[in-house]
């Protein structure tokens, strides 16, 4: 009932909402939600970069951190770049609902015409150097953002890599994992406040009242895998909380990979998921390509 009653309050939020859910805004003010876990090695440079490339203050929900995660947060809180954070003790992953949580907040509390819903390992980038200019030139109420995922080059700092990976048609048939870096081109959105209603797991999807979808231009640049060792404590944190939630919904991988885990081949399958012993034809066949918009950008903003 709850629930029901919910989607009913947005529903009715969204028709008060239809004179101005598709008009352009010139000034907008854009919000990013952050669902984040242990997240020190990238939290604080995700924070400099996206208030560099135009967002108006974040929104930032932390599911039982112990490492600087949290540190980092309040630092930024106390700087005013951070309008709300949340600390969420639940171990259950429930994703979807933790940020819809934080997009009805950035929504009714701070003033966001648009909003982002981001992960810390993902980094939009704009060719412009500002995420705003695509926000005030659209009359569309969701903008689809191209995800390009970046290879690990263990001997350096993240922040210096500048390889992306392409989508490869029959990866499985070349011995890659079905979970690979190179599994299907995906894509993010980014939304009006004005008319949203739900958000889909992993934030690849929105439902809006009315619908109005766009191309753009914004690069979603993600470091979902920076080294064998982050990716194994990433998928087993992740798979087991995933185990604890009653709904077998959303997750695939993390659920895919953590049984590889208790199989005792989650090492071997990190190759897999990189190519590793592929990696000279992968890039002779241009599924390995040399992408440096991000790293350019990095340095000149002192990020590293």
């Amino acid at each position: 009932m709850a629930k029901r009653t919910s989607i009913v309050r947005k529903v009715c939020r969204a028709l008060l909402d239809l004179p101005k859910s598709l008009r352009r805004t010139p000034e907008p003010r854009l919000i990013m939600t952050l669902l984040v876990k242990n997240e020190q090695d990238l939290l604080e440079q995700n924070i400099l970069f996206h208030r560099a490339m135009g967002v108006d203050a974040f929104i930032i929900t932390d599911n039982n951190s112990t490492d600087a995660t949290p540190s980092i947060i309040r630092k930024y809180e106390e700087k005013g770049w951070i309008a709300e954070s949340i600390v969420e003790t639940a171990t259950d992953y429930s994703q979807k609902q933790w940020v819809d949580r934080m997009i009805w907040s950035a929504k009714m509390r701070h003033g966001a015409t648009w909003v982002i819903n981001a992960d810390a390992d993902e980094f939009w980038y704009s060719p412009t150097g500002s995420l705003k200019d695509m926000l005030r030139d659209t009359s569309a109420n969701v903008l689809r953002c191209r995800v390009r995922n970046m290879y690990p080059e263990e001997s350096l700092p993240w922040t210096q890599w500048s390889r992306t990976v392409r989508c490869i048609p029959d990866a499985e048939e070349r011995g890659l994992s079905p979970y690979s870096i190179f599994g299907h081109d995906t894509v993010k959105v980014a939304h009006r406040a004005a008319g949203y209603l739900q958000i889909s797991m992993g934030n690849h999807k929105v439902k809006m009242l009315p619908s109005r979808t766009a191309e753009s231009d914004i690069m979603v640049y993600h470091f979902n895998i920076r080294g064998r060792r982050q990716f194994t404590e990433k998928m087993v944190n992740g798979g087991r909380q995933l185990e604890q939630r009653k709904s077998r919904h959303g997750g695939r991988h993390w659920r895919y990979f953590y049984e590889i885990y208790k199989q005792g081949r989650l090492d071997e399958e990190y190759d897999r998921v990189i190519g590793l012993h592929q990696q000279e034809t992968l890039e002779r066949e241009g599924y390995i390509r040399h992408d440096d918009s991000l790293s350019k950008k990095f340095k000149k903003l002192g990020i590293g």
